[in-house]
């Protein structure tokens, strides 16, 4: 099963929003670093969810940080596609719902501002295996 959103500036229907809404509250797109915590300890039974998170910055993140986010222990990938600034956030994590798996991948920036401090996220997928 995918579910995926493309984010915008223009207002979600309701269900939109609960569909994203992770168990703490938050928008996935804007990330819960209880959620990133909640990752590192996911029961093993949970689904796992192949999660992408695009994203703009208003400036570049350094090469060497975009590389040190491969060495992260929980398999996390950031990469730049070809358009300057946008930037993909991938990895697969362990959740109950997609909403919870894409909120604890974006919380890995909410957690990480040394990497990135600003940041908007433009779209979000999670793929259920």
């Amino acid at each position: 099963m995918t579910e995926a959103a493309i984010l915008s500036t223009r207002d979600q229907s309701r269900a939109d929003v609960v569909q994203w809404t992770c168990p703490h509250g938050q928008h996935a797109g804007r990330g819960c670093v209880t959620c990133y915590h909640a990752s590192a300890e996911a029961d093993p039974s949970l689904p796992l969810w192949d999660v992408a998170a695009w994203f703009t910055t208003a400036r570049p993140i350094p090469i060497r940080a975009l590389q040190d986010v491969h060495r992260h222990d929980r398999g996390l990938a950031l990469t730049q596609p070809s358009t300057p600034l946008v930037y993909l956030l991938s990895g697969q994590v362990r959740a109950a719902l997609g909403a919870e798996a894409v909120a604890g991948v974006v919380g890995f920036l909410l957690q990480n501002r040394h990497i990135v401090d600003e940041f908007t996220v433009t779209e979000i997928r999670a793929v259920h295996f």
